[in-house]
């Protein structure tokens, strides 16, 4: 029997955070053992031992007992969480014995440090000194440094080296950090307050709220105290490179412009510097503002779509917190991967202290053009995840939606179950709702390629040429854009597949050359490594197909484009039953893809490579009839009636396909088609040869 924990009961083992951390107070003198949890962990005693155990799970032990600062944590759910992958009597013999470790590591203090009965285990937070509680003790005594002095020498990620321990622990490890970054994040805001408001001297001010900015370069706030107090010193054009920084680092990070009352004060501060001072800041002189009356935010012309992740909200006990706003960080990863558009992180969006909707002053700063907002709630021994998609180019208006189901023992399940479907999902739908006709006023790069899209899977000869345009147009304004590159590749490929093409091999050499170039621009763009992958296919050259195919999905394992380029490959080497399993894999991501009724030809194709002929005559027919101008939809469907028989049925569609490509016959398709085994060759050009096709 499996013994797993869930994010309720994780959040009951342990208590970190602005709501739930016990306030540590002043060490006494009979602290007898320094113990750093930021970073990589050190364990010393007063005469400067090592006392850090050497396994991963002990460490882990003794990083929850410190966060637990002296609450009794209980045996057997340590023992579930650490070892979430066993059973019940295996996790809590592995338990006692990563436990022996910690107590033989501490040696003679072991009796002061640590306690333990059948059922608890507990760290005696009086003999201990303990930097992350330090850092975010309340009752920091100002006799001896500023927090953010001692922030400075402790610093890195909460329990940084234990990342991977277990499924369960991780998704703890996670909302702990979130929420201890907030603590921290705090207390350094009010420091800095306390500073500003003590009318501290202006050294002073500068230093503290250069340490906020260490912490978090993108803090507003300290930025205008710096600028402030630079200004108050004499040094205006530092002040004034210091507002260059901030403006830069909420361009890259968070791709939004400094607030109105930033602005301002750089306006103020610019206005009474001297002309040297000024032509002392080239930064800043290289992007002039008009003075007006009231100072307002830049306004910054783009071309990218920006899509929001809310944190999710949670309904049930105050253990799911930290869970549902996991979820919504990894969905704004996964979403991330793809190229389309820029993701603001929840980080960015959180919501009021009771917000249960988002606000419009939280959304409007980050011109959102479409927000994704969900709420997770538990229910007996499952999770019930709702998820939205909202279009905000006019109003919110919701275009997508689904809800999900995660039992409370699969939470190793969560991203196969919950996040990967979400971000699979969503990627279509967005390029489905922005290829329509005249969705956007101005069109960029990006624009025109979302717009080409449907036109190439039309097959229509004359909307596909007018996608060709468009790709052009696209190249123009962005010729350094990798997707459009990519796109433009996979349009010239497509354009040689449908027989449109006089110099079929001059305009599959060209096709490569933008897909190389598109990742010599963004080596991680899976729709490029997959564009690529494919063009290897069609050269015959399955190894390096493969190895193309298997780094594009590696950068984006939600990309389910490419998980059907992919099968077609497979068909190719002859491997049919991966093809089918990599389809499903396909469907499962985007069972609702506007262009799946063109994806469903590779089924047919798959079937036929597998010898299961009536199969592929029944997706065959599906493919055939969605996609009428699809000339390569016929073929697999052609040679499964040859081989069973139906001439009568062939004959009508080897016409078409024949009007379509005057030069289809038996042994022009041998020859092209990727064939890597010599048996498929024969037997597919058996099939055709069976139908009617003639043999050239």
């Amino acid at each position: 029997m499996q013994k797993r924990v869930s994010p309720a009961e994780l959040g009951k083992i342990i208590a970190l955070g602005p709501s739930r951390l016990p306030e540590p107070g002043r060490q006494t003198a009979r602290t007898i053992a320094r113990i750093h949890i930021l970073g990589g962990m050190r364990a010393t005693s007063y005469l400067g031992n090592d006392i850090l155990p050497k396994g991963r799970k002990a460490k882990a032990i003794l990083g929850c007992l410190c966060l637990a600062a002296g609450q009794r944590l209980a045996r057997s759910r340590l023992a579930a969480m650490l070892w979430d992958r066993v059973s019940d009597f295996q996790a809590r013999a592995s338990f006692r014995q990563a436990y022996r470790e910690l107590v033989v590591v501490f040696g003679p203090l072991a009796k002061e440090l640590i306690s333990a009965d059948r059922e608890t285990i507990v760290l005696n937070k009086q003999a201990c000194w303990i930097d992350a509680l330090a850092i975010v003790d309340p009752e920091f005594s100002s006799q001896n440094a500023h927090r953010s002095e001692l922030a400075a020498y402790c610093s890195g990620e909460l329990l940084e080296e234990l990342d991977g321990i277990s499924v369960a622990f991780d998704h703890w490890l996670l909302g702990e950090r979130t929420r201890f970054v907030e603590r921290r994040r705090t207390l350094l805001e009010a420091e800095l307050s306390h500073a500003r408001g003590a009318n501290r001297d202006a050294n002073e001010r500068a230093e503290i709220a250069r340490r906020l900015i260490m912490f978090d370069p993108t803090h507003e706030g300290a930025s205008r105290i710096l600028m402030r107090a630079l200004a108050d010193l004499g040094e205006r054009p530092q002040a004034l490179r210091e507002y260059a920084r901030c403006r830069d680092v909420l361009r890259n990070t968070l791709d939004v412009e400094p607030s109105a009352e930033t602005h301002a004060l750089y306006e103020a501060i610019r206005m009474f510097a001297g002309r040297e001072e000024r032509d002392d800041s080239p930064v800043i002189a290289a992007t002039p503002r008009k003075k007006t009356s009231k100072a307002k935010p830049p306004e910054v012309s783009r071309n990218r779509l920006r899509v929001g992740v809310l944190p999710f909200l949670a309904t049930g006990t105050v253990g799911d917190e930290s869970l549902a706003f996991s979820l919504s960080q990894e969905i704004s990863a996964a979403l991330a991967r793809f190229r389309w558009f820029d993701v603001i992180a929840p980080v960015a969006l959180m919501r009021g202290p009771a917000a249960t909707v988002a606000a419009e002053e939280t959304l409007r700063p980050n011109e959102l053009d479409y927000v994704i907002d969900g709420a997770l709630s538990g229910g007996g021994d499952k999770y019930q995840i709702s998820v939205r998609l909202l279009d905000l180019t006019k109003y919110a208006s919701p275009v997508w939606s689904d809800r999900f189901e995660l039992g409370l023992n699969e939470l190793h399940k969560l991203d196969e179950v919950v996040t990967a479907p979400i971000a699979a999902r969503i990627d279509p739908i967005i390029l489905f709702i922005e290829g329509q006709p005249k969705r956007r006023e101005k069109a960029g790069a990006t624009s025109l390629i979302m717009q080409a899209i449907p036109l190439i899977y039309s097959w229509e000869r004359e909307k596909f040429e007018k996608a060709g345009e468009l790709i052009n147009r696209a190249l123009e304004i962005e010729p350094d854009n990798a997707m459009v590159l990519a796109w433009g590749a996979h349009w010239r490929m497509s354009h040689v597949g449908q027989g449109w093409t006089k110099d079929a091999t001059g305009v599959l050499e060209s096709a490569e050359e933008m897909c190389l170039r598109a990742i010599r621009i963004d080596p991680d763009n899976a729709e490029a490594l997959g564009i690529y992958a494919h063009t290897c296919s069609w050269k015959k050259d399955f190894d390096s197909a493969l190895h193309y195919f298997d780094r594009a999905l590696r950068s984006n394992p939600n990309l389910s484009f490419v998980w059907a380029l992919s099968a077609v490959t497979h068909c190719y080497i002859g491997k049919p039953d991966e093809a089918l399993k990599r389809m499903e894999r396909y469907r499962a991501l985007s069972p609702f893809d506007p262009y799946f009724c063109f994806f469903e030809s590779i089924y047919a194709t798959a079937y036929t490579f597998r010898g299961d002929y009536k199969d592929a005559i029944i997706y065959g027919r599906r493919a055939v009839k969605a996609n009428p101008q699809f000339i390569n939809g016929y073929k697999p469907l052609i040679a499964s009636l040859g081989h069973l028989g139906e001439i009568d049925e062939a004959r009508p569609l080897i016409e078409k396909v024949r009007a379509m490509e005057p030069k289809f016959t038996v042994k022009q398709f041998g020859n092209i088609y990727p064939f890597k085994n010599q048996l498929d060759r024969e037997r597919y050009c058996e099939g055709l040869r069976l139908a009617g096709v003639p043999e050239g």
